[in-house]
């Protein structure tokens, strides 16, 4: 029987009806990203008229989620950095000096006379010769190694930082390969998150920051005047503070006091810290941040501050134990730990209850004053608005004649069919946008040439219904009968053959990036809808066009 149950259309017709709501906002785009624009400003403390103006070009109960253009259609800036990693190596030997320094000049009488190698550093590796008798290298070998830290890492568990051997009358200390690889991720990690904030600063829109590779960075920035303000941008050093708290509160309007200020935490939505303004020490005197493991094995922070840092800072701490101090980072609180007790020697450690995870990303904010090792621009690109705006016109004509061609074809071969085809082929397009919007997807001229790829590959569903349905009134069945089995028998064709282009569009975001991975989710999200535009909103057209005019015999 020919029938569909009442809650089955409601739900269809609501799909489509959110679906529409959510694509709505793209029909008029700037009125609703100038509103969006506003709202946020006014979320930041910056409640203008004109922005209260700006807010009430669209109305707040409807959505306001929008297809965000790429840098290819809105025009901006475009670059390739490589990352120079290697000198993370060389840091990381010229703070170990001073330890492994300290540790030997304590056994003097036995490893004798210390001679460093400077010039060793630039490969990663710390070279101290020993001017003394044979017997000194086993001890030095024994004492340095007391110095290794486990990796702190998912892969390098179990194993250490360091590898200490001799060679001659020198004593070498190198880097572990699993401690190389970890330093790597760090300092890639580092370098993103460092690059993300300072762009985000500036108030850009949808920008993509991703690793490519080993050692590279891409990072295209939508609406930005030229790859050299980019540059300019990413150049510039995040603001890193140690200050004392004076009290806790929800309340971000709260009268802070003379010498005093109100800032926001990181962690705790709601939550704010009345600081002393005045700073501890900053993160210019901040050497060094590591994950690491505290006495008991759980996951934590290690620090360092450079000699004048490490003087404050053990001053501070000698006289406010059990008292917290917060480190800020962009004015934001991101940890406000209780001293415990006096942290001398410019180094300390943060606990707290982190996964190793945790205290890696920690680790990278304390870190973010500055980007960790140099970079090196391979590519450079400025796309003027003016070309974005070619690709956009470009692109809506391409997907225009591909309806106005495929409407045609589907009303000229099915007829009345057809209309019902082309009125689901609307709403598909419209539901992919709508879903598009929902996640505030990226639009890129590739991801265009999905749109109009998944127009032409839409109505393959309902072909295969349609060719299926004829053969049914070839059997001289009824045609509520033949439209039954046209699309019980057509449903396994169907899903086989949107499945296996479905996996495809996966694998493709999945190893694909920029350009390829817009290309994929329009692909992907145009699947979803036209399965549904095809299967269900056709179907429910049909049927509900089936019961008003019970017709003896159909033309399709």
């Amino acid at each position: 029987m020919l029938q569909i149950d009442a809650w089955k259309r409601w739900t269809i017709w609501l799909t489509v009806v959110v679906g529409l709501a959510l694509a709505l906002p793209n029909l008029f785009y700037t009125r609703v990203e100038q509103h969006n624009d506003a709202v946020k400003a006014i979320e930041a403390g910056a409640d203008t008229s004109e922005n209260r103006a700006a807010e009430a070009l669209w109305p707040s109960y409807l959505p306001s989620g929008l297809v965000n253009l790429g840098l290819d259609l809105r025009g901006g800036a475009h670059l390739l950095a490589e990352v120079r990693v290697e000198e993370v190596y060389k840091s990381r030997m010229e703070a170990l000096w001073p330890e492994v320094l300290r540790v030997l000049r304590a056994e003097r009488d036995t490893v004798g006379t210390i001679r460093w190698n400077s010039a060793a550093t630039d490969q990663g590796e710390l070279r101290v010769r020993l001017v003394s008798n044979s017997d000194a290298m086993p001890r030095a070998i024994e004492l340095v190694n007391a110095l290794r830290q486990p990796v702190v890492s998912l892969t390098g568990a179990g194993t250490h930082d360091i590898e200490v051997s001799g060679e001659g009358d020198e004593l070498v200390v190198r880097l572990s390969e699993a401690e190389k690889q970890a330093t790597d991720d760090r300092t890639m990690q580092q370098s993103l998150e460092i690059i993300r904030r300072r762009i985000d600063e500036v108030g850009t829109r949808e920008p993509t920051i991703q690793r490519q590779g080993f050692n590279r960075i891409l990072i295209q920035v939508p609406g930005i005047g030229s790859a050299a303000e980019l540059k300019d941008i990413i150049g510039t050093t995040a603001q890193l503070t140690f200050q004392p708290v004076v009290g806790r509160t929800d309340n971000a309007n709260e009268v802070a006091g003379a010498g005093n200020e109100v800032l926001p935490s990181a962690e705790d939505a709601g939550v704010y810290y009345i600081l002393e303004q005045s700073a501890v020490v900053t993160g210019e005197e901040l050497t060094n941040a590591q994950p690491s493991f505290d006495q008991n094995g759980r996951p934590a922070v290690s620090f360092t501050f450079n000699p004048g840092g490490a003087r404050k800072f053990g001053d501070y701490t000698a006289a406010n134990i059990g008292s917290p101090f917060a480190i800020v980072l962009d004015n934001e609180v991101i940890s406000a730990p209780v001293i415990q007790s006096h942290i001398g020697g410019g180094s300390g450690i943060i606990t707290g209850n982190f996964s190793v995870e945790e205290s890696t990303n920690l680790a990278v904010l304390l870190r973010a004053g500055a980007l960790p090792a140099g970079m090196d621009f391979l590519e450079e690109r400025t796309i003027g608005p003016e070309l974005g705006q070619d690709s956009i016109e470009a692109g809506k004509l391409a997907t225009g004649v591909a309806f106005v061609a495929v409407l045609g074809f589907m009303l000229a071969s099915y007829g009345l069919f057809g209309v019902f085809a082309n009125i689901a082929l609307i709403l598909n397009v419209a539901l992919m946008f709508g879903l598009l919007s929902m996640i505030g997807a990226t639009l890129t001229l590739p991801g265009i040439a999905g749109i109009v790829l998944t127009v032409g590959m839409a109505v393959d569903a309902n072909v295969l219904i349609f060719e299926r349905i004829r053969e049914e009134l070839r059997t001289a069945k009824g045609p509520a009968r033949a439209i039954e089995l046209g699309y019980e028998k057509a449903l396994s064709a169907i899903v086989d053959a949107n499945i296996t282009t479905f996996i495809t569009a996966m694998i493709l975001y999945v190893m694909g990036s920029g350009p390829v991975r817009g290309f994929a989710v329009t692909l992907g999200f145009g699947i979803i809808t036209s399965v549904f535009t095809a299967i269900f909103v056709t179907r429910l057209l049909i049927v509900t066009w089936f019961e008003r005019r019970r017709p003896k015999t159909i033309e399709v």
